[in-house]
């Protein structure tokens, strides 16, 4: 008995179930200016920076690259979120990579770059009004089919009930 209790939990553990249909795209709007706040924590300078898409910015010892930045569109629940390069420069040392990734204003702590002397948050984009695609193409998306199998195991049946006095 306690070894077919063991392998249910198993298997039920090591089961994936697909999900029956892909999420609906959120429509976003492409910005050329991706605004950041960056802390250098030994000086406690703080500065509010615009970092021109494709266009390398210097902030201390790191150079701060964007590659994107979105903003979702007035009907949709507000939010900004930039693709950032993120590289440290130390005079006689190679290129290092501190961050790449996307981050996100609502939720900095989601994608943070951890840095023992810089901290670097998104505060929004701004400028032009480039549409962004409000469907993805047919390359990015995943399609799960919808008769996945799925393997269900019975729970084990309940101990009888017994009546007291």
């Amino acid at each position: 008995m306690r070894f077919s209790l063991a392998l249910a939990a198993l298997l039920v553990t090591t089961i994936t179930f697909a999900p029956a249909s892909v999420s609906a795209a959120v429509p976003s709007v492409d910005k050329p200016v991706a605004v950041l706040r960056a802390l250098d924590k030994v000086t406690a300078r703080v500065e509010e920076i615009e970092v021109q898409i494709e266009n390398p910015y210097k902030f201390g010892t790191i150079f701060i690259t964007a590659h994107a930045c979105r903003v979702t569109t007035p009907e949709e629940t507000p939010e900004s979120a930039a693709f950032l390069d993120i590289s440290e420069f130390k005079q006689g040392q190679s290129e290092v990579s501190v961050f790449r990734g996307w981050m996100f204003a609502s939720s900095p702590a989601l994608s943070a770059m951890e840095h023992p002397v810089y901290d670097l948050w998104l505060i929004g984009c701004k400028g032009g009004e480039t549409a962004a695609p409000a469907t993805p193409s047919a390359d990015s998306v995943v399609v799960m089919p919808d008769s996945a199998p799925v393997t269900v195991i019975p729970a084990p049946p309940a101990p009888p009930k017994t009546k007291k006095p």
